[in-house]
């Protein structure tokens, strides 16, 4: 249990990142944990799209003025999510495969930042459109995914102030 605490309380956002590969088991392994997220109703719409090649890469990093990490990241990770399967909760659904994602990356000695597209329809439409990505599918976020080229040491975000017993 303590090795998990660990994991989740040192997970960061990478922005900048090595020139070291992200292997196939490495990719294999991140869309995994994606994909053992729990989901409204069992319904799993999310879809992901994984991106390695340079020049697709770098056209990614101009979607907005937030996605510039893209041009260093090894590997990106388009989640997104079937509106048909679940046209309510698909947002939902791709957020904690996302953060199952970005964990297992940590895990995995690996790092990563997740690039917000939903809800700004423009850049959806431009993200879908780069990737062929069908009308039906929501995107929601681009994860830039890499070996992290400096680790910062950070503890617990906890805020005692937030937490509210039995009542406000």
């Amino acid at each position: 249990m303590e090795d998990a605490l660990d994991l989740i309380y040192s997970r960061q956002h990478v922005r900048d990142f090595t020139d070291a590969p992200v292997s196939d088991e490495q990719a294999e392994a991140l869309l995994k944990a994606a994909m053992a997220a729990p989901s409204v109703q069992d319904r799993r719409p999310w879809h992901f799209v994984v991106v390695r090649n340079r020049e697709m890469l770098d056209k990614l990093a101009r979607v907005h003025k937030y996605a510039y990490m893209l041009a260093r990241a090894q590997l990106a990770v388009v989640v997104c999510g079937d509106q048909k399967v679940s046209e309510k909760y698909w947002v939902e659904d791709g957020c904690v495969a996302t953060q199952n994602l970005l964990l297992a990356a940590r895990a995995l000695g690996l790092g990563g930042v997740w690039i917000s597209i939903y809800p700004k329809k423009k850049h959806q439409k431009a993200v879908r459109e780069m990737l062929d990505i069908p009308e039906r599918m929501g995107v929601l976020c681009i994860l830039a995914i890499g070996t992290p080229a400096k680790r910062e040491q950070i503890g617990t975000k906890f805020e005692s102030d937030r937490v509210h017993l039995e009542e406000w």
